[in-house]
């Protein structure tokens, strides 16, 4: 059964997906997306069936795979649903999952996948090649957020017998093996009757894989049990899960915290509190990855049409004083849209280095005098920290600077309303899709995308030869030189400035250890306890 084909508006982004009121709430609070859980599930602390955990983003946004960007929804989903393959959620090595061995070949244009015998989804069915077939439709439609993920390089599925698919590439892309954990297999008996969709955005989740929802309270908890017929490569080692939704950080950090604390592990950890944590006796590890905070310029609005006033911007913000005394030293200066822990980094030829008098210069350069910015940003609570940094770094230049946090939302529906604005801060973290570079870039910078509307950018032809050269890339197939391409787009982004990260930052999770085993930290919001066991 085939979704139907629509646009796809920013609009429907954040109803379905949440990715700014959630993804891009990284290692934040939104007081917004609501306070404390009812957790329903006090005293559980000594209860060796169940682990608590603490999700630090709101667990009401879309829970479909192929329209979510939800923090909360997308670490449960990992639980729930398995792709034909699925990668380990740290080192990303791709590991057979519904299929029952990797590809032979990754560089080849047709790989062929054989179901695991006996899997079956959580209602009792078994799972099918029509299942795989039906959930391939759906990643391929237009109108889903993941489809930027595939259409470029797939072509079709097909089914060869009844327990056998291939999918059919359009160039060899061995970049594939790793995204296809994004399309989740979902069962067609369930999702493919009418309102379906509706009812997995709604938080109605059945999948095939090592645990199952058994509730789900939106802006409140969700909460799972092991699968007993799950026949997959990561067995369950917990029997219960309560997963608990608590934005605000003072309230995350207390449900952790004392000996009698309720939750054996938190995501989305504070700065503030990592050393009261540790020292009482929890262990809080950091993940560094693409978690960043941009700016986002409008190129229709004069003079941010001019790379010149973009850069000096840049040039002007006192990065180093943001990251210690905002970010309490867990952040990176940006040295390229990617992360530095990125297998494809390379520092941009444009680096932009602390240097307010480049920045007066390129002002100047521009003949621009007198100029006031309002600086819209999402009311993130991290991001709410360095804007300071930036006022006051902007206004050492002589740009008198103004500060308008919002709710990220209401600041977004201004932008689908075409409303003007100016300049805009605000997170994002692509890693939870993925690390590859295509990926990541393809996220923010597609022509006709909705981030590229927002900036008026793309009908450029510097954007239009961006876009040539990104899927000139794409399709290399020699690695060394798919790589000299990608740096060269790289380069291109970093120069035209239009949307482009001032900082990574260092997301946080604490854990009791003498309550859980086997956890490790993500650089991407949420946590992965397939691997995690209760002691």
């Amino acid at each position: 059964m085939s979704a139907p084909r629509s646009p796809f508006s920013r609009r429907d982004f954040l109803r379905y997906s949440g990715i700014m009121s959630a993804a891009a709430a990284l290692s934040s609070t939104i007081s917004a997306c609501g306070g404390p859980a009812s957790t329903g599930s006090a005293g559980s602390g000594g209860n060796k069936d169940l682990v608590t955990v603490v999700i630090g983003y709101g667990n009401d946004q879309s829970w479909d795979p192929t329209m979510s960007a939800s923090a909360f929804a997308m670490a449960g989903n990992n639980h729930i649903y398995e792709g034909l393959v699925d990668t380990d959620p740290i080192t990303r090595a791709p590991y057979p999952a519904l299929a029952t061995a990797l590809p032979s070949d990754p560089s080849a244009t047709t790989w062929r996948f054989t179901l695991r015998q006996g899997a079956k989804w959580h209602d009792g069915q078994p799972v099918t090649v029509d299942d795989v077939l039906f959930t391939f439709d759906r990643v391929q439609d237009s109108s889903t957020l993941v489809s930027s993920f595939f259409t470029t390089w797939l072509k079709e599925v097909r089914k060869v017998d009844a327990t056998t698919v291939e999918l059919v590439f359009k160039f060899s892309f061995p970049d594939a093996l790793q995204r296809l954990t994004i399309a989740k297999i979902m069962p067609k008996h369930v999702f493919g009757q009418p309102g379906g969709w509706d009812a997995a955005k709604n938080g109605k989740a059945v999948g095939s894989g090592p645990y199952k929802m058994t509730a789900h309270h939106p802006k409140s908890n969700t909460t799972f049990e092991a699968f007993a017929d799950y026949n997959g490569p990561r067995k369950p080692a917990i029997k219960k899960m309560n997963w608990l939704s608590i934005v605000d950080a003072s309230a995350r950090v207390a449900k952790i915290s004392g000996g009698g604390a309720e939750a054996q592990i938190a995501d989305n950890v504070p700065y503030a509190n990592i050393d009261q944590l540790r020292k009482q006796g929890l262990t809080v590890e950091g993940g560094k990855g693409m978690n960043h905070m941009f700016l986002m310029f409008n190129t229709g609005q004069k003079p941010f049409d001019d790379v010149r006033v973009r850069q000096a911007l840049l040039y002007a913000i006192d990065t180093k004083k943001m990251i210690d005394v905002a970010l309490k030293g867990h952040g990176t200066p940006a040295s390229s849209f990617l992360n530095k822990e990125n297998p494809a980094y390379a520092p941009a030829k444009t680096v932009y280095g602390y240097d307010p008098d480049k920045a007066k210069s390129l002002l100047a350069a521009a003949g621009v005098k007198n100029l006031s910015v309002n600086l819209m940003a999402v009311n993130v609570s991290w991001i709410a920290d360095c804007l300071p940094t930036i006022a006051n770094s902007w206004n050492a230049i002589g740009v008198k600077t103004s500060l308008e946090p919002q709710d990220t939302s209401a600041l977004f529906t201004k932008m689908d309303q075409s409303q003007s604005y100016q300049v805009v801060a605000a997170a994002s973290n692509p890693n939870q899709f993925g690390l590859d570079a295509d990926l990541i870039l393809r996220y923010n910078y597609t022509s006709g995308g909705t981030w590229m509307k927002y900036t008026k950018w793309d009908k450029s032809s510097d954007a239009k030869a961006l876009f040539a050269l990104m899927d000139r890339a794409t399709r290399e197939p020699d690695k060394t030189k798919k790589l000299e391409l990608l740096h060269q787009y790289l380069d291109v982004i970093a120069e035209q400035a239009v949307l482009y990260p001032v900082l990574h930052t260092e997301l946080m999770t604490a854990w009791n250890p003498k309550k859980l085993t086997g956890v490790r930290p993500q650089a991407y919001p949420g946590v992965n306890l397939l691997q995690a066991k209760r002691l």
